[in-house]
């Protein structure tokens, strides 16, 4: 099932990607996730690397960061 975002919130999606990315590379790390959200238990991370990290290379891409986050709307 595809499901389209509006430009609109691919938008808000795109600034909250790079407010964690803050090293700016392009990915978001364990590392950055802990940081902006210090309080991020281990097994949160956990469920976020087996849900969303979909090539398991340990950091999440923009397109894997809108796909999860998408998915809720």
């Amino acid at each position: 099932m595809t499901h389209e975002l509006s430009h609109e919130r691919f938008e808000t999606l795109k600034r909250e990607f790079d407010a964690i990315d803050r090293d700016g590379d392009g990915f978001i790390t364990e590392a950055e996730l802990l940081s902006y959200f210090p309080g991020l238990p281990p097994e949160a991370i956990a469920a976020l690397d087996r849900v969303a990290d979909v090539d398991a290379d340990g950091r999440f891409s923009l397109e894997e960061f809108v796909r999860l986050a998408g998915a809720r709307d």
